[in-house]
């Protein structure tokens, strides 16, 4: 089931959500001008390796940052930014615009966390908005329960548009992580993904309500 878009009106311009979107894709343009060995020296420098958290501490947090802004193709930059641009304007305008920037890294960082310690591996490289974004999953999954998504939905060779309430959606998607994650396949974070959408619904429990201006 692919979104296409939620029937949730922003109060307000999504300016981080958007702003991130653009970072994302510069930042993988300019990837592609690099050379294989380039790219490797650049990746080996701003990806996250988990390991890094026992060698050297800062080196490892600021690989958490730094990776959720790096994507290993079209694919996985797309299917990213597509997600942040459908569900991260209303979590946005529910947070504001600062509030959101923080909940959107730090929910990052609590998927690498997770990756890091339940994903296996800790020399293999973690790379990806998904963790940051499946944190902003699961706010709108508390924000937003009633919303409606307008969803593509395949069906062997077939296809059919049906609008799936967000209570049913997001925690389908979030099944498909989980079960994806006996998969065996190693070159995608389910784990982290997981740990994102659990980390941004806890945090979206206990985030502060913000008080709504009342004009007269």
């Amino acid at each position: 089931m692919f979104p296409l878009h939620d029937d949730v009106r922003s109060r307000t311009f999504p300016w981080v959500s958007r702003s991130l979107i653009l970072i994302n894709i510069l930042i993988f343009l300019y990837q592609l001008t690099l050379t294989h060995p380039q790219l490797e020296a650049f990746l080996g420098q701003f990806a996250f390796f988990p390991v890094r958290l026992t060698q050297d501490l800062a080196q490892g947090v600021l690989g958490m940052l730094t990776s959720m802004f790096l994507h290993s193709g079209w694919g996985h930059l797309l299917g990213n930014m597509w997600f942040l641009f459908i569900f991260g304007d209303n979590v946005e305008d529910r947070l504001g615009h600062f509030s959101f920037l923080v909940f959107y890294l730090v929910g990052g960082m609590i998927a690498a966390l997770a990756q890091a310690f339940l994903g296996g591996d800790p020399s293999v490289p973690m790379i990806g908005a998904s963790g940051a974004i499946s944190a902003v999953l699961g706010a709108y999954l508390l924000f937003y329960p009633r919303a409606r998504i307008l969803t593509l939905l395949f069906i062997v060779i077939f296809f059919t548009l049906i609008r799936v309430p967000a209570l049913f959606y997001l925690p389908y998607w979030a099944l498909v992580q989980l079960l994806s994650s006996f998969s065996g396949q190693s070159n995608v974070a389910f784990v982290a993904h997981l740990g994102g959408f659990i980390g941004g619904l806890l945090i979206a429990v206990l985030w502060p309500k913000r008080r709504e201006r009342i004009t007269y």
